[in-house]
């Protein structure tokens, strides 16, 4: 180079001779020029500068993802009990209910009419039983009477008796006449006919005490049925308002206002379901059931988050309620049921959510998010060595937490990662790093 310039200046040296002042002078301008556009002289350019993370291990929480669907706690069909036509519906379809609210009311009349005519016959068989009654006592001082009068007549036929033998004995020493005695004889056997007459009188007055007892029992019989139609038709007439039988939301009216129900069968009339709390059943694979059914029952806080259908994440954690009792042989799966308050109503039963359940926690290394690359199905990341050059590594990730990211496979920890500045970087170039502290995980 310092030759060519050598060069150059005689060749300018000669032309000075020939030429003007100004003309000279503009060809060392030229020469000056040329000299300082040459790569030699100019400076070298700076590195580049990136902001760098350690690759850090983390305790991480490792989750289970499935697909579960929602499940009222309590379901009840709102069915009519007696045969009538629907008088009045008292809420809305869809509406909040309370446990014994009225929901539909079936024309009462018949019932009504029903319930006083038992009410009637229970009266009219009181009354008879009254007569039963008194009538048993009537049989009863029947009795007493017989018994007294077969009581007197045994009496005097024992003294007749006594008197009989006295007088034969009398006869026989021809004290008294033969007539004398005959006609205490034949008054003997009278009073002898006399007491079998007071025995039977005895006998058919207990027979009739016995009759009227049974009337009794009959009548009170025919009360005691009397009053359970009297309870049977004040139960139907009950059963004519149709009240929530829990706290919930009453589903679409299956009737309408006018309609005959019961006829047949218990007409269906509308279903009431519990919004709070909400079960959603899901299932896991036998692999994942230990895990499962070992974690969740002794978790002191829930550990269980749902996604709903619009892909926002339902604000109230839940917690294990239910494991079936075996897997199923079919699908080798094993039926799980969570418990989620839902105090806003935003589950409602029959709906579709994503699960995620907490299983365990472990040590795994992790990264932030924007040091991670993908491209058609891989990921990559730029780490920076001791010499400042730069590597592009593939990588293997695992789950997100937050603005971080497990990677299971291709960084090693302590070793850093570009995080800002990745537009500008190669892989094998000298960059000019700035270290920044790892963001922290939620919940941390």
């Amino acid at each position: 180079m310092q030759r060519v310039l050598i060069a150059q200046e005689k060749a300018m040296r000669s032309r000075i001779t020939q030429l003007g002042a100004g003309a000279a002078l503009m060809l060392v301008l030229l020469g000056v020029v040329a000299c300082s556009r040459s790569p030699e002289v100019s400076a070298a350019p700076k590195p580049p500068a990136v902001t760098v993370v350690a690759a850090t291990p983390r305790t991480v929480p490792v989750y289970g993802d499935y697909v579960g669907q929602t499940e009222a706690v309590r379901t009840v069909e709102v069915r009519a009990r007696v045969e009538g036509f629907v008088e009045r519906q008292a809420v809305p379809d869809g509406a909040d209910v309370k446990a014994g609210d009225v929901l539909f009311v079936i024309d009462p009349r018949p019932f009504e009419a029903a319930l006083r005519q038992a009410q009637a016959n229970v009266a009219r068989d009181t009354a008879q039983l009254r007569q039963a009654e008194a009538a048993l006592v009537q049989r009863e001082a029947d009795v007493q009477q017989a018994q007294a009068n077969l009581t007197r007549d045994l009496a005097q036929l024992e003294n007749a008796r006594t008197q009989e033998q006295r007088y034969r004995t009398l006869l026989q020493r021809e004290l008294i006449a033969r007539e004398q005695y005959d006609q205490l004889r034949t008054n003997m056997t009278a009073l002898e006919a006399t007491v079998q007459a007071d025995r039977a009188a005895v006998e058919n007055a207990r027979a009739a005490l016995g009759a009227a007892r049974a009337t009794i029992e009959n009548a009170r019989a025919v009360i005691r049925a009397g009053e359970a139609a009297v309870d049977t038709a004040r139960i139907e007439l009950g059963y004519t308002t149709i009240r929530s039988p829990l706290d919930g939301r009453m589903g679409r009216a299956e009737v309408r206002v006018g309609s005959l129900v019961g006829r047949s069968d218990s007409t269906l009339l509308a279903t009431v379901s519990t919004l709070d709390p909400m079960y959603v059943n899901f299932s896991v694979s036998e692999r994942e059931a230990l895990s499962v059914w070992r974690q969740l029952p002794a978790a002191d806080t829930p550990r269980i988050t749902i996604t709903l259908p619009d892909d926002t994440v339902y604000p109230h954690a839940g917690r294990l309620d239910f494991v079936d009792r075996a897997v199923d042989p079919r699908t080798g799966t094993l039926a799980l049921r969570a418990r989620f308050p839902n105090p806003e109503r935003l589950l409602r039963p029959g709906q579709y959510a994503r699960l995620r359940v907490l299983l365990a926690e472990s040590e795994a290394l992790v990264v932030p998010q924007a040091a991670v690359q993908e491209s058609q199905g891989s990921a990559s990341l730029f780490v920076v060595g001791p010499d400042q050059t730069v590597q592009a590594r593939a990588v293997r990730t695992g789950p997100r937490l937050g603005p971080l990211w497990v990677v299971e496979e291709g960084v090693k920890a302590g070793e850093h990662v570009v995080v800002k500045g990745l537009q500008q970087v190669r892989a094998g170039m000298r960059v000019e790093a700035t270290v920044e502290p790892l963001p922290p995980a939620p919940g941390s």
